[in-house]
């Protein structure tokens, strides 16, 4: 447990001090969040033509009200977690790949929501907006990390999710 602890937290330093790179931030993190929001916007124009996207801002024309996706909203941070606690568990590097490119679609698409949701909410009670977004949200967010990599180990051979955390 003290060596897949260890690495679990040298390589969960590594991937937040690398996403913190200017380089990685503008190319990797802001393109990213920009994806998001337009992605986002586009879901949300399906069924609310009044919703337009002005760079990472999802705003309703109708009413002004707009929410700027930012750095910290993305599900990076998640996908990071989950990635450390992937590539820490000593495992097969198929399954470690396939692991966190479901995992971190998985976090990705409670993130669409989680977005969307905001908007919405941020429309109808701006103190829930709040409320949701500084607490609920993230939580939500890093526990289904958890339970990604709880699925994903429980998918590892059964006497090996055991002992290899030990």
């Amino acid at each position: 447990m003290k060596r897949y602890a260890w690495t679990y937290f040298i390589l969960l330093g590594i991937l937040f001090a690398v996403e913190t790179l200017p380089a990685i931030q503008v190319y990797t993190v802001g393109a990213w969040t920009q994806f998001l929001a337009d992605l986002s916007g586009s879901l949300m124009q399906i069924f609310d033509s009044s919703v337009v996207v002005e760079g990472s801002n999802l705003k309703n024309r109708e009413t002004g009200f707009a929410v700027s996706i930012k750095a910290g909203c993305n599900g990076v941070e998640a996908a990071m977690i989950l990635a450390a606690a992937i590539l820490a568990y000593p495992s097969g590097w198929a399954k470690k790949g396939l692991g966190m490119i479901l995992g971190v679609m998985a976090i990705q698409c409670l993130n669409l929501l989680r977005i969307i949701s905001l908007f919405y909410l941020g429309e109808w009670n701006q103190e829930l907006l709040n409320v949701a977004h500084l607490y609920v949200w993230p939580g939500l967010i890093i526990l289904d990390a958890l339970i990604i990599f709880l699925v994903w180990l429980h998918w590892q051979k059964p006497a090996d999710s055991v002992a290899g955390l030990l």
